[in-house]
């Protein structure tokens, strides 16, 4: 009965509790291979920005068709070569997946070695600073471990050479942001080790490796394997538009105008005398308001070719290339997130298909190492946009984008304080700041139990609910029945004025409980389920009784403007009634606060209560701008630069909030069952005469087809029913 279902509850959350964050690091498959290789470095002091270059030759016997894999950790970055033969494009993710531990990779080297001797080249940059999503260790190192058919056949060792790359320097200022751990790279072609990736290149006078510790030693820590793909790698194109080369620069900057707003590597090929400095960055390089990263290059004598590896974003990149110059080829590679822009959406007016177009190319520019809040100023994994981005990933991207939200939730919960704090950006490097609502909506509905939604991942809320237990037990009900609110570090409810923080507070507390009791009912938890579903009657009839007035909700201290983002935060969470939405459709029509990020759930509330015209046309009015804008991503603010909020950059995915409401509401498509074995079809067209839309969802492609007056064509997946 149910005393006995209580205790094994009981005995459950205890299992849980005991586990403690360190389950909470990696999903639980095989357990971890020991490592049998030592890190080893130069013995140059550590530093910031600084390059190294490793060789080992050895010996392979075995067959070519022989299983052949490595393991490769370092600090920071890396690039392999085997044999002259490039393999590795930009490898390691930045530090780190819980405090003190960092990534591997993992890379099939089958069919690459030759029999007898073979060469292995690795370039390693050292970032050598904290970042806003990057634990710097505080040690230069690499470690590498190759086997064949599950025997070791090379390990990182003392034998290793290795030397500090002559080349690289560090520019004089403007260097990056404090937010970046990366810093500018710049390469003087004069002072470079030719060859050096080959295995005919001497490198007898380099210095031997310094041993040192075996994983997981420090101070490096605990190794944990990549959990996402390798990145996509368009080797070298020409720009979508340029100056037809070979051309004589006459000292002006030359620019390669870039397809869209793209992670870049630049690359030239010149013919020049020594001695000349050419800068390159893009357009984008104070995106934010503040210097991102650029390249300086150095030329030697004579024809000539660089890429630079620091990679930029922007729509365009600059080259100041000196007068007389002559430039031969000019080139970029684009690297990002292994992930197709697999989901569509087209309806009967066209301003919306190039927003939702917009939305989609912006998100994919802010993938790479972590979700990003832009390619450009910090780089880094604030909570508050992965709640949008994780959403707009399952309309927009195919589901290898769900690993990427999978790293994404193991890490805040990893990053837990003791005290049960949580925090964004992790991996933490300068910044520890709880912001308290973004935590809320994180660990809610919106976050976490969103990813649940749409991929059925129950190992993971397994691993991620002691945290938000932790996490929601620091917050309070006062006496009136409303949530006490929490400081955290930084008191921060939305950009922009206005803003009616005790109708945040509680509607993201709100969203949070319900997460949490929907994650309890899934795991089995009845006394959670119940304790939960008290609170939400009770905070709902405080919340009514506090805050409602006859024109929408105000919280008593608020003397501005009624807040458009707090009403349509209470819709979207379920605390307003209907009988209430003919009130609140007037101040959600009417009152224009909210920042692109908070817009989004101003214009879900208008499509719950069934406005699609009114949703559509406050949608189409606030983001004009950026569809007429020739960009092709969406803007932190509904301005860019001065006109914008936190610096104005114009490629922040939080601003995509519309793609997944165009495709959950407009389109229809959502799970009506965390596997896809259902899902909800209701398109709701509003004045539109037609639209249609694609999503990868687990199962295979899912196709809808509607227009005014018709019942929606609906092309399922194997296995997938369809609930109109």
């Amino acid at each position: 009965g149910a005393p006995m279902r209580t205790l094994a509850m009981v005995l459950a959350q205890l299992v849980l509790a005991l586990l403690g964050r360190e389950a909470l690091a990696e999903p639980r498959t095989a357990p971890a291979e020991p490592w049998g290789a030592h890190w080893i470095a130069a013995a140059d002091r550590p530093g910031v920005n600084q390059w190294f270059a490793y060789r080992k030759t050895f010996a392979y016997e075995g067959e070519s068709s022989a299983e052949v894999t490595a393991r490769i950790a370092c600090d920071s970055k890396y690039w392999l070569w085997l044999n002259g033969a490039p393999v590795v494009f930009e490898g390691q993710l930045k530090r780190g997946p819980k405090p003190g531990a960092a990534y591997f990779d993992r890379i099939d080297l089958t069919g690459k070695l030759r029999r007898g001797e073979n060469t292995l080249a690795v370039l390693v940059w050292r970032f050598g600073k904290q970042g806003m999503s990057h634990s710097d260790p505080g040690q230069a190192g690499l470690v590498v471990e190759i086997a064949s058919g599950g025997s070791p056949l090379l390990k990182s060792d003392k034998s290793w050479r290795v030397v500090r790359h002559p080349a690289f320097y560090t520019t004089a200022g403007p260097n990056p942001n404090w937010r970046l751990p990366e810093s500018n790279v710049a390469f003087d072609a004069r002072k470079d080790l030719a060859g050096w990736t080959t295995s005919t290149y001497d490198d007898s006078a380099w210095p031997q490796a310094i041993e040192q510790g075996v994983p997981p030693d420090g101070p490096w820590g605990e190794l944990i394997e990549r959990p996402v793909p390798m990145w996509r790698d368009s080797g070298l194109r020409d720009y979508a538009a340029g100056p037809q080369v070979p051309v004589v620069s006459t000292g002006e900057p030359t620019v390669g105008e870039l397809p869209y707003n793209a992670q870049v590597t630049p690359y030239l090929s010149i013919d020049a005398p020594s001695g000349l400095v050419i800068r390159i960055q893009t357009d984008n390089y104070r995106g934010g308001s503040e210097p991102n990263v650029r390249a300086e290059y150095v030329t030697r004598e004579g024809v000539q070719e660089y890429e630079s590896l620091g990679w930029m974003s922007g729509h365009r990149v600059i080259y100041d290339v000196p007068k007389g110059v002559k430039v031969l080829a000019l080139k970029y590679r684009e690297t990002g997130y292994d992930t197709d822009l697999a989901g569509e959406f087209r309806c009967s007016d066209e301003r919306l298909n190039t927003l939702w177009r917009k939305a989609q190319r912006t998100l994919y520019v802010n993938l790479r190492d972590t979700y990003y809040d832009c390619p450009d100023r910090e780089r880094a994994q604030w909570w508050g946009d992965v709640t949008l981005e994780l959403q707009q990933a399952f309309y927009a991207l195919d589901r290898r984008s769900d690993r990427l939200s999978r790293k994404a939730i193991l890490e805040l919960a990893a990053w837990q304080r003791p005290n049960g704090e949580l925090f964004s950006p992790v991996p933490a490097g300068n910044w520890d700041k709880e912001l308290p609502l973004q935590m809320l909506a994180s660990v809610g509905r919106c976050g976490f139990w969103e990813y649940y939604r749409h991929t059925g991942d129950r190992e993971l809320l397994e691993q991620v609910y002691p945290a938000v237990n932790e996490y929601l037990a620091l917050w309070q009900v006062g006496s009136e029945g409303l949530v006490t609110p929490r400081a955290g570090g930084w008191t921060w409810g939305d950009w922009g004025d206005n803003v009616d923080l005790p109708l945040l507070d509680n509607a993201w507390y709100y969203l949070a409980i319900d997460g949490r009791r929907q994650m309890a009912e899934v795991l089995g938890d009845p006394a959670q389920v119940d304790q939960d579903a008290a609170t939400l009657v009770a905070l709902k009839k405080a919340f009514n009784q506090s805050f409602w007035t006859d024109a929408g909700y105000r919280s008593p201290g608020h003397t501005g403007p009624l807040d458009d983002r707090g009403n349509g935060l209470a819709v979207v969470a379920g605390l307003a009634d209907p009988s209430r939405y003919a009130a609140l459709k007037g101040v959600l029509t009417t009152e224009r606060h909210a920042s692109p990020y908070m817009e989004k759930y101003v214009l879900e509330a208008l499509f719950q209560m069934g406005q699609t015209d009114a949703a559509l046309d406050r949608l189409l009015e606030r983001y004009a701008p950026m569809i007429d804008s020739p960009l092709t991503t969406l803007w932190e603010g509904w301005g860019i630069g001065p006109q914008g909020y936190g610096g104005g950059s114009y490629n922040h995915a939080w601003s995509g909030g519309v793609l997944t409401l165009l495709s959950q509401y407009v389109a229809g498509i959502d799970p009506a069952d965390p596997s896809y074995s259902a899902v909800r079809i209701r398109p709701a067209l509003g004045r539109l005469d037609r639209v249609e839309a694609v999503v990868m969802t687990p199962r295979g492609p899912l196709r809808v087809k509607a227009s005014k007056g018709h019942a929606p064509v609906v092309d399922l997946p194997p296995g997938v029913s369809a609930i109109q």
